[in-house]
């Protein structure tokens, strides 16, 4: 929404002793649309970008900085043995659509996440869960298979948003939460609106209401930014125009970090990227800085396993995969490679396409065609993701500490070699610090020496918002827009 001052208006407010009010709306650019808006049924991260701690709450939640906050429960503690976690939940809480929120829908809620026929895309969040029980409505017991220290961090994701039994069969078109937005409208292909929770149990939002504009186009982008046709890019996909954006007063431009593991994913279990020596050879054709500057303008974190660098247990392994172009020809050569035609399917994002063509152009130099298809967002879901019909694609994985989706067998690279699944499991049963650091280093070796995928850089956050809007993440612990605390300055 463009805002226009006005002085003539403002001096007349002034003398006729009138408050000069703040904008109570905001219009937020986004580059992809989600598919649907429930959380708890797609793995897009459009949806979360949207609904995640605006429509939707979990009983825990993750702060601006990562850390995991209190939620739907106010309290929580775990037995002595690590199995059995009781969460205290607020009483004073209703979902949008007037229903009482109470521990039968987070009963509820968790046993369709872990249902057989569940359709969470992150359904091994619950895997742990052995038991949901109602004592009284005011808490819930929660017993597990196994010790597990990280389980308040797990219900923190978006996947494990609380829902309503009366509501969740329609949540894709109609999302009904406990948050602090209400969901008002959807015109599909242009934006989604929502508007303030007068009765939200945590006070009412600065913001009257909030409009997601989907833009993918970064030209378009940027010339939103300059009319003033959105107040914020959270992530902006245009980073060549940052400095321009920058030098403007009327912006700023806010770069921080994200869970964005960027990846060249490989289809581990289809011929002939089933041989690690093909991998390998993919791996150290592949100049990471050249796409961090070509695609990213220089924004972004070489990484050589899929860990974020921020993250204390991070270890740097770059170097097994460093770009050698000689030395990827030399292993093609010796394992009998040759004449190798790859597809290579990309997803909307700016950092797929255009890292999509200088990828292309670096397994060339070596060798290696690749077959170029763009794909839209949904249609990759569809394809590469559940279908698994694909040999390279590029996308980030913004998922928190998602190490662990490479123990599944059914993920849609198809890795899920089994000492690395048994690592895993160790992991999840393991509540001593140091025990963990060391097995996340083994896990992260582990792929990394068996270039289960081309690992390229850490996903750079880089936004822009009018000068007046404050209260924006500067980084992105989860896939959220969280506009809990966004509000306007003079």
């Amino acid at each position: 929404m463009k805002k226009l001052f006005n002085p003539a208006l403002a001096a007349l407010l002034v003398s006729t002793g009138m408050a000069w009010a703040a904008p109570d709306a905001i219009t937020v650019g986004m580059v992809l649309e989600p598919p649907n808006l429930d959380p708890t049924a797609g793995a897009a991260a459009a949806i979360d970008e949207v609904v995640y701690a605006n429509v939707f709450e979990g009983l825990t939640r993750f702060g601006a900085d990562g850390a995991v906050l209190q939620g739907l429960a106010e309290a929580w503690e775990v037995s002595a043995d690590g199995r059995i976690w009781t969460f205290f939940l607020r009483s004073d809480v209703k979902f949008h659509d007037g229903t009482t929120f109470d521990a039968y829908d987070v009963e509820f809620s968790l046993n369709r996440a872990r249902a057989e026929d569940s359709t969470n895309a992150q359904k091994p969040l619950f895997a742990g869960i052995d038991l949901v029980e109602v004592f009284e409505l005011g808490n819930i017991v929660i017993t597990l298979k196994e010790p597990d220290g990280a389980f308040p961090w797990k219900m923190a994701w978006g996947d494990a948003v609380i829902v309503a039994p009366e509501s969740a069969a329609t949540l894709a078109t109609n999302p009904v939460g406990t948050g602090p937005f209400v969901f008002s409208e959807w015109v599909q292909g242009d934006h989604v609106t929502l508007t303030a929770n007068e009765d939200y149990w945590g006070g009412k939002p600065a913001l009257a209401r909030a409009t997601f504009r989907f833009i993918s186009d970064p030209t378009a982008a940027f010339a939103a930014m300059m009319a003033g046709d959105v107040d914020a890019f959270p992530n902006f996909p245009a980073p060549e125009t940052l400095p321009l954006l920058a030098a403007d007063p009327r912006f700023k431009v806010i770069v921080g970090s994200t869970e964005g593991e960027t990846i060249l994913a490989m289809n581990n279990k289809l011929a002939p990227l089933d041989n690690v020596k093909l991998r390998e050879a993919i791996a150290h054709a592949i100049n990471r800085q050249d796409i961090i500057d070509g695609a990213m303008f220089g924004y972004g974190t070489p990484i050589g396993t899929h860990f974020a660098p921020h993250n204390p247990d991070y270890v740097d392994l770059t170097g097994l995969s460093a770009y050698n172009q000689e030395m990827a020809k030399k292993i093609l050569a010796d394992a009998g490679l040759s004449g190798i035609k790859l597809r290579l399917a990309l997803p909307p994002p700016t950092y797929a396409r255009r890292g999509g063509e200088i990828i292309a152009a670096q397994l060339r130099a070596v060798g290696i065609e690749t077959e170029i298809s763009n794909l839209e967002w949904a249609q990759w879901l569809e394809q590469v993701f559940r279908g698994k019909d694909f040999d390279l694609t590029i996308v980030s994985h913004t998922e928190p500490m998602d190490i662990d989706i490479y123990s599944r067998p059914d993920y849609y690279f198809q890795y899920a070699r089994p000492e690395f699944v048994a690592l895993i499991d160790k992991l999840k049963g393991t509540t001593d610090a140091t025990a963990r650091s060391e097995l996340l280093r083994q896990a992260q070796e582990m792929i990394a020496k068996d270039y289960v995928n081309g690992y390229l850089f850490q996903l750079a956050k880089t936004g822009v918002a009018n000068a007046k809007l404050v209260g924006l993440w500067e980084n992105s612990p989860t896939q959220a827009n969280d506009l809990t605390a966004v509000h306007w300055v003079d």
